[in-house]
């Protein structure tokens, strides 16, 4: 199955948000090269909340272009076999955590948001992961920090997005 065909069906059966889905849906079908970021009508990418439940914390990253606290995430690349393989992948990429697991039960969210030109859309599909007991974090080139925040200090750092992201999760856990 490509990569594009798993998002249609992840995106279909995704329950939540019927409006936005719809919206992904449409987007897909419009764009057979939705799926990637040379799309400059929008293009799906792909994020992930790492999550340490036990502890009751996140680990954010502060991006190192847009200067914001958020989940991992980003691009889909060729090589992703799915959607939730490419928020994996992202997610241990920008964490440095070696161990993360899926949240089971698909997406958390999905969360379309502008970017600067040439793009101009991110279909973003929202995933959480699970880090291992004892996880310990590597800041990427795409960050500028990494840090872990108790649940409760993540509406003082990072933007409605990512605070929506957080209670989709621990309303999933």
């Amino acid at each position: 199955m490509s990569l594009y065909d798993d998002a249609v069906l992840v995106l279909k059966r995704y329950e939540d948000q019927p409006e936005l889905r719809q919206a992904y849906l449409d987007h897909l079908a419009a764009h057979p090269d939705g799926m990637w970021k040379a799309c400059h009508a929008g293009h799906i990418t792909a994020s992930a909340l790492v999550v340490d439940p036990e502890h009751g914390r996140v680990l954010l990253t502060l991006h190192r272009k847009l200067r914001m606290w958020l989940q991992m995430g980003g691009h889909c690349e060729p090589g992703d076999a799915s959607l939730a393989a490419a928020a994996l992948r992202e997610a241990a990429e920008e964490s440095g955590v070696a161990g993360l697991t899926l949240l089971p039960g698909g997406p958390v969210r999905l969360d379309r948001h502008p970017i600067p030109p040439p793009c101009h859309v991110h279909f973003d599909v929202q995933y959480a992961v699970v880090a291992p007991p004892g996880a310990v974090q590597a800041i990427s080139d795409e960050s500028l920090d990494l840090r872990w925040f108790a649940y409760d200090e993540v509406a003082d750092v990072a933007d409605e997005s990512v605070v929506r992201l957080l209670e989709a999760t621990r309303a999933r856990l």
